[in-house]
């Protein structure tokens, strides 16, 4: 069984272990400099991401999520954007992303929220088999453009 809290600053190694295992999935390097920037983005006195983390029975960090508030004009309401969810591998299949997300879920609710949004890879068939079940795939592209 995993509960979900948020993050918090003695999390900081067993963040950066999911953290890394994250950016290895995606084949993102992580240098320390990026790492520390995305840890001072969920901390600061701004920050527009929030960390959430699962933690099993023993209270170790099997998972973690990224979250960020959005506006959505024409709805006129918000949305909370998961940026990055990752699950350590070996606790894959055990239920900690789908609580990830029914906390996401609650915390939008609660909040009267309109939506919790995310994408992922299309070739992410693991994540995109528990995503089909517990959200509705959309029919909208997603188009970047490079600035650097």
């Amino acid at each position: 069984m995993v509960s979900v809290r948020p993050l918090e600053q003695g999390d900081f190694f067993a963040w950066y272990e999911l953290y890394a295992g994250y950016a290895d999935f995606y084949e993102t390097p992580l240098p320390d400099a990026r790492a520390m920037r995305a840890w001072a983005w969920l901390h600061g006195a701004e920050a527009a991401h929030r960390g959430l983390v699962a933690v099993d029975d023993d209270g170790k960090l099997v998972g973690l999520a990224h979250v960020r508030e959005f506006q959505r004009l024409l709805e006129n309401d918000k949305g909370l954007y998961l940026e990055d969810l990752f699950v350590a591998p070996d606790q894959r299949g055990k239920g900690v992303a789908r609580a990830l997300i029914d906390h996401i879920k609650g915390e939008g609710r609660d909040g009267g929220f309109g939506v919790v949004r995310w994408m992922t890879d299309k070739n992410n068939a693991t994540a995109r088999a528990l995503y089909d079940k517990v959200s509705d795939k959309t029919d909208w592209v997603t188009y970047d453009i490079s600035l650097g």
